[in-house]
């Protein structure tokens, strides 16, 4: 497996384009469309957030309705087409029903996402001008305008992919993804794309998008906020000619997964305000459901967040964190570890090492790691970033 450019159009067959319709004052890219060549299989994971959008509902229909083919997403940014009633349906099935006529496949192959304000309506006669021009626009080498084209307050674009070699032959995984704010989906992401030209059928990749997301974008939490239009959403379109069978299932998960790994942790270091990526790691979980609450847990911990940012190695945040979070957790044998410096274990601090710990947390890339302490052998990893004063300004003034 190689790193290779193009992002959602490396793999064969895939065209993208991004471009402003005028949903963003700013005059920003506003409008995204991905579109496979040939008909593909499709998948997609969503938000848990009760309170969802009515593109993601119309996902899960058209994917549903569809068995699991589609032919094309398209995403406008500048609004979430969240909270908006009767009207919000009514646009994101428009928004779908356009870009189908001016594709000329079945309204069912098309999936919608929107992302931005909540509670704001679409700008629908800049949908529906847009749709053309971005259709016009397609192109195999389109990934990068597209990526850009979904941005909301993200500071750059995210995309990424890989060439997997197989003895079958080779196939490429290719994606893009944005998120910055309102991130830690228990399912999927802010908005995540991930093609592949693999022939793959839709059992199998809505297992491989599933296992994929949980290991990276189920990972990571920017500010424990799931937000109304989460989603992580895939298509397969076989050009490569290589059929996932069984035995090349493990090769399709791993690039499934490297794709995801990068756009993920690109969405965490664009985190609103961040300076610093953090991979908090639990060990000695009696059970796997502890490691994972235990670590988004501290993960999300303001505490521990503001503490990282100011480059104070408390120590003590990390612990308090850990034993409320719901996981088992013996005190006496837990273990606090910053880099490669012990801070605390077996009940005893050893803050004669909080200088050099001080300097390790001055870095970007942070490890940090917290036994629970009950001998058990389940471990989990979450990725975050520290909060800062910019993120609160962010958020302070984001519709004012």
């Amino acid at each position: 497996m190689r790193p290779i450019d193009g992002g959602v159009t490396a793999p064969a067959g895939f065209r993208a384009a991004g471009l402003h319709c005028g949903i963003k004052a700013s005059g920003k890219p506003d409008l995204s469309l991905i579109v496979s060549d040939v008909p593909a299989t499709a998948a997609g994971v969503f938000t848990i957030n009760l309170a969802k959008a009515a593109p993601v509902y119309l996902c899960q229909d058209h994917l549903a309705s569809s068995a699991g083919h589609a032919k094309a997403i398209v995403t406008n940014s500048g609004c979430a087409n969240a909270c908006t009633g009767p009207q919000g349906v009514a646009d994101a099935k428009e928004m779908g029903q356009l870009t189908a006529a001016a594709l000329g496949c079945a309204e069912h192959h098309v999936l919608v996402a929107s992302t931005g304000v909540i509670g704001v309506n679409l700008k629908m006669d800049k949908i529906r001008a847009g749709i053309p021009q971005a259709v016009a626009a397609l192109a195999a080498d389109g990934g990068a305008a597209a990526a850009r084209a979904i941005m909301t307050t993200d500071p750059f674009p995210k995309e990424f992919a890989v060439e997997v070699t197989t003895a079958q032959g080779n196939f490429r995984v290719g994606g893009m993804a944005k998120g910055s704010g309102m991130i830690e989906p228990r399912l999927a992401t802010m908005l995540g794309y991930l093609t592949t030209d693999a022939a793959v059928d839709p059992v199998t990749l809505q297992r491989v998008v599933t296992e994929a997301s949980r290991y990276t974008f189920n990972a990571i939490t920017v500010d424990g906020e799931p937000s109304t239009n989460d989603c992580v959403m895939s298509m397969a379109n076989g050009a490569s000619g290589v059929q996932i069978t069984d035995e090349l299932y493990p090769a399709l998960f791993e690039g499934f997964r490297a794709v995801a790994h990068e756009l993920a942790l690109g969405i965490v270091r664009g985190g609103e305000g961040a300076t610093k990526l953090i991979a908090i790691t639990v060990t000695g979980a009696s059970s796997d459901p502890d490691a994972w609450m235990a670590a988004r847990a501290i993960a999300n911990s303001l505490l521990v967040k503001t503490a990282i940012h100011g480059g104070d190695p408390n120590w003590g945040r990390l612990v308090a964190a850990a034993g409320r979070s719901g996981a088992a957790f013996v005190l006496d044998g837990a273990r606090v570890q910053i880099g490669s410096l012990v801070l605390f274990e077996g009940g005893r601090p050893f803050d004669e090492r909080a200088p050099q710990a001080a300097d390790y947390l001055a870095g970007k890339d942070l490890a940090i790691e917290v036994d629970l302490g009950t001998g058990g052998a389940h471990t989990a990893t979450v990725w975050t970033c520290d909060l800062s004063k910019e993120y609160v300004q962010i958020n302070a003034e984001y519709r004012t």
